[in-house]
């Protein structure tokens, strides 16, 4: 007989009573997921790494932060926690970070596209990190994050037709810059 897992809000309050075991299986539930958000934010391991275990740690020195009276999920009220940090780290080093993801090409043409194919990789990757805050933030959400246009707007707390709109003006700009690298790389 499979036993259910408790749900996030009875462990925040657990921990909020201070039981330990409770933060950790929170931890444990949702690290993976926090930090690949936080990484698409920074483009950067290690940082990605410190913002969420800043953001855990905010909650574990003040489990009182999280108030189950508002009656908001904690994922919604982690991911803003979380998105926040990302937000003012970013402000702090204003440098775009890229992932150490080439390789050394073996001379092989196979070789070679897949460096070319990171490179476009990482350099999207670049871009999207320097979109203005809210059209990265509506982009991660809905193609990262795998949410629909309704869950995006609600966490965003815009209306669907502004999240839209964000999406929109993020992918042309995205588009224009990748047009601008290939043509600058492939004459």
């Amino acid at each position: 007989m499979a036993t259910e897992l408790p749900d996030d809000e009875y462990l925040l309050l657990q921990i909020q009573e201070g039981n330990n075991t409770a933060f950790a299986a929170l931890v444990k539930r949702h690290s993976a997921k926090y930090y690949n958000l936080a990484f698409r934010y920074m483009i950067n391991r290690e940082s990605a790494e410190d913002i969420v275990q800043t953001a855990f740690l905010k909650l574990f020195e003040n489990p009182e932060i999280w108030n189950p009276t508002k009656r908001v999920k904690f994922t919604t009220w982690f991911y803003r926690i979380v998105v926040n940090l990302c937000l003012d780290n970013k402000k702090k080093y204003k440098t775009v970070q890229l992932p150490d993801i080439f390789e050394i090409c073996d001379g092989r043409p196979h070789q070679e596209e897949k460096a070319l194919m990171q490179e476009a990789q990482s350099l999207l990757a670049a871009e999207i990190a320097s979109l203005p805050d809210r059209q990265k933030s509506a982009l991660i959400l809905c193609f990262y994050e795998d949410m629909s246009h309704k869950e995006a707007a609600e966490r965003l707390a815009v209306s669907v037709e502004a999240l839209q709109s964000l999406l929109m003006r993020a992918k042309e700009t995205l588009k224009i810059k990748m047009k601008e690298y290939l043509r600058d790389t492939h004459g």
